[in-house]
């Protein structure tokens, strides 16, 4: 028998962060003595699969070869992680050994049990979109990772509970799996909208109607919703900074499909498939604790790099609430995603890069103790204190962050009156409009945020605001009161206001309202 009548081949996929590269399984049965070696490349848990391998195939009812068997995972310079290749190599030993046939085309992604089970593997969503990109549409997974993996435009999917399902659906003729490999059927799911994992935990949901005052924040919280903006919120305890950050969710609109599908695919990298198992289209909010690392706020961790919160709040926004009390150098980290809206984290074994295009909101006291704002007749704190507390927010950070404002002290008529602001459906139904107006205006740049307009051509062009309504602006800049990127924050958040207002260009009003909303925490503006 030739050497080429003893190869199987089948397909699966190697991750790098998001990025999958297609792998080639290669098996080959050797008439030396028996063995199980693994080429290209693999880690330890891959390693591992050997014997974790031999076991599920003895008790699927179809053992493995027992002459020598050679497993390569081509390219061969690519890295091989995690337990997601254990089908496709047996399904490569199989077809080597001429159990079964047909194997290559379909990409096998799914762990295996020591029972022959199939179990969801990490990283399903953007497994399966490599696989579709590359042109290999047809892909056998988990049953409990099909819903994930039929998230993607033109992939066709096939979930089996068993390797001995698998085996039969392929042409094998495995005997009857142990009893204790055949999977119980799988519980009914209760219909139940797993996307609010993603948002705020609970059955209620924060509405802006029970915000007590704050008109001037609740303004500025509907600018950013339908712009896209960054917010600072400032303010002593008790005064619903909290609240109000946690309300904004609720007023941006769903997200699209590309970053609903980025969104998805961020989650299935954490192995959790309930979190994956639908498309997020609403925006996400992830609220990190500020003692949170570095590699748990931008992403790290040992080998290929974990995606952060801030990666896990792709589409929606991250809350860093007493932001001062964060480490700098943790929040200077966000610097690259706020300009970018992407993560580059680079280690050892290579670099990797995730999608972070979220709303940053931050909220701060004005002083150590709390109570330096108002008439700061209770703040404790010594002028070298709250210098020292204010310069934990770095400059370069808070001149990437459009809305500055300061959240007074609520007063006893706004707290007891009873008659909270608009509800946050009323404030969507403005937001929805300017959105789509921005959109259709932004569609020939590829954008579709007020935001995320490019300086240069906020400068010249068709979105250039014109002197006479620019004046206020350039005079602040001038007066070295605004950076040149200050300068550009405030033009996009006057294209908001318009946007707002439904004009087709900004005017005067409009730049000083935008330079209102930027000083406001930094004491300028004050009447």
């Amino acid at each position: 028998m030739s050497a080429a009548a003893v190869m199987g081949r089948t397909l699966a996929v190697a991750l790098t962060g998001m990025h999958g590269h297609l792998v080639e399984v290669e098996a080959d049965i050797g008439q030396t003595l028996p063995g199980f070696v693994l080429l290209g490349l693999p880690d330890q848990s891959l390693q591992e699969s050997r014997d974790r391998i031999k076991a599920a195939a003895r008790n699927s009812g179809l053992p493995l070869t027992r002459r020598h068997l050679t497993v390569n995972l081509v390219p061969a310079a690519l890295h091989k992680r995690g337990p997601g290749f254990d089908l496709g190599i047996v399904m490569a030993a199989y077809a080597a050994d001429r159990q079964v046939h047909g194997v290559h085309g379909p990409v096998f992604l799914a762990e295996l049990g020591l029972d022959g089970r199939l179990r969801h593997a990490p990283g399903i969503l953007p497994s399966v979109m490599a696989a579709v990109e590359s042109g290999y549409p047809d892909v056998v997974v988990a049953e409990e990772s099909a819903d994930e993996a039929s998230l993607v435009p033109g992939a066709r999917v096939r979930g089996f509970r068993s390797l001995h399902e698998v085996i039969r659906a392929f042409g094998g003729d495995p005997e009857p799996p142990l009893a204790s490999a055949v999977p119980e059927p799988a519980p009914a799911s209760d219909g139940e909208d797993r996307t609010t994992s993603v948002s705020l935990s609970g059955g209620h949901e924060p509405d802006l109607s029970e915000v007590a005052g704050q008109f001037e924040a609740r303004f500025a919280l509907e600018v950013a919703a339908a712009g896209g903006h960054h917010v600072l919120l400032e303010g002593s305890p008790g005064a619903g900074k909290t609240m109000l950050a946690e309300r904004l969710p609720g007023i941006l609109p769903p997200l699209d499909d590309q970053t609903a599908l980025e969104a998805t695919a961020v989650r299935s990298l954490t192995g959790r498939p309930q979190e994956a198992a639908r498309l997020i289209r609403r925006a996400p909010f992830q609220a990190p604790h500020h003692s949170a690392s570095m590699a748990a706020l931008v992403g790290g961790g040992s080998g290929i790099a974990r995606p952060g919160a801030a990666s896990l709040a792709h589409g929606g926004v991250l809350f860093l609430d007493e932001a001062p009390e964060f480490d700098r150098r943790v929040l200077d980290a966000l610097r690259q995603p706020l300009e970018s809206g992407a993560i580059t984290l680079h280690r050892a074994s290579g670099a990797v890069r995730y999608p972070s295009r979220f709303q940053l909101v931050l909220a701060a006291n004005p002083c150590p103790c709390g109570w330096g704002g108002g008439r700061g007749s209770k703040c404790r704190c010594t002028s070298l204190q709250r210098r020292r507390y204010t310069a934990k927010l770095s400059g370069p950070l808070l001149d990437r962050v459009d809305i500055q404002v300061t959240v007074p002290a609520v007063d006893a008529a706004a707290l007891t009156s009873g008659a909270g602001g608009e509800d946050s459906a009323t404030v969507r139904g403005r937001i929805l409009p300017a959105v789509e107006r921005q959109a259709a205006r932004l569609r020939p740049f590829g954008l579709s945020r007020n935001a995320h307009i490019p300086a240069a051509v906020l400068r010249e062009g068709p979105l250039a605001i014109e002197p006479r309504a620019r004046a206020g602006a350039d005079a602040a800049l001038d007066r070295a009161e605004l950076t040149a990127r200050g300068h550009a924050r405030v033009m996009r958040l006057a294209w908001t206001m318009a946007d707002l207002r439904d004009a087709d260009r900004p005017e005067a009003e409009d730049v000083d309202a935008a330079l209102y909303l930027r000083r406001r925490s930094q004491g300028e503006g004050d009447a």
